[in-house]
């Protein structure tokens, strides 16, 4: 009988113990779940905070490479159809009947592709105006300016230009990308030929730009902290879950190609 008592106290007291246990893990844990779900809260809002600083940094360099563009255009093309006009008109004899009338009206030409060259340069000096119409209108803004320099013999395939589906953040981060890869092919690859393939597939955008230029070592110039805007490439494809492909080797040109989940 006795043990049967001090078995039962036992179990009491076992019981008691669980029973005022429970709630204090139940408060620990709690505690615990909050805690946790707080920093990942703050974490995902330092991570919001830090994608909308690199989206606005991406569209302040964006539109500061089409002011650039829209600068050489004026400086290069616009304003040589003028300065040409002019002397055109100076050249005008008024006692020359036929030839005054021959050099009028190639003044007038002069004009006319002047005005029709700043209407083109009015489209893009709406900042937003660049990727709203989508990724292939974008893309084939930058091709146009490219092929203007006359210094690249281009193949295109552009097949992005009637895609019906949007992604404008994602838009902003690739047309920045193009930006950065064609000027580290004007600035360092001494290249003739350059290929470009934009095209959609599965949901994966697929963008393919190869040169035929100088090449380098890839492994070499990841590893410095400068040079060819490869880490801020690779930065923005990690912004959007991208996944770049580069292939290069002195002398035999580089290819880069990236894949992005779309839209």
């Amino acid at each position: 009988m006795q043990n049967e008592t001090t078995r039962i106290a036992f179990l009491v007291a076992i019981a008691t113990l669980i029973f005022l246990l429970v709630p204090v893990f139940l408060i620990l844990y709690i505690r615990s779940y909050n805690r946790h779900k707080k920093n990942h809260f703050l974490e995902k809002q330092n991570m919001q905070q830090k994608f909308e600083s690199e989206i606005l940094q991406t569209r302040i360099e964006v539109q500061d490479q089409t002011m650039q563009s829209i600068a050489a255009e004026l400086h290069d093309n616009v304003g040589q159809l003028l300065s040409l006009t002019t002397l055109t008109l100076n050249s005008v004899n008024l006692n020359d009947g036929e030839k005054a009338k021959k050099k009028i009206d190639n003044s007038l030409a002069l004009v006319n592709k002047s005005i029709k060259e700043l209407r083109e340069l009015a489209k893009l000096l709406h900042g937003e105006q660049l990727v709203e119409n989508g990724i292939g209108h974008a893309i084939d803004q930058e091709i146009n300016w490219l092929s203007k320099a006359g210094k690249y013999e281009l193949e295109v395939n552009n097949q992005l230009i009637d895609l019906q589906i949007t992604s404008p953040d994602k838009d902003l981060i690739i047309l920045r990308l193009l930006q950065e890869i064609i000027n580290n092919i004007i600035k360092h690859a001494h290249a003739r030929h350059i290929q470009i393939n934009a095209y959609l597939d599965k949901n994966v955008l697929h963008l393919k730009v190869a040169e035929d230029g100088i090449g380098f070592d890839p492994v070499e110039m990841k590893g410095k902290k400068t040079g060819m805007g490869l880490n801020s490439i690779y930065k923005r494809m990690e912004m959007i879950n991208g996944k770049l492909v580069l292939n290069s080797a002195p002398e035999e040109g580089t290819s880069l190609t990236i894949e992005i989940p779309y839209p």
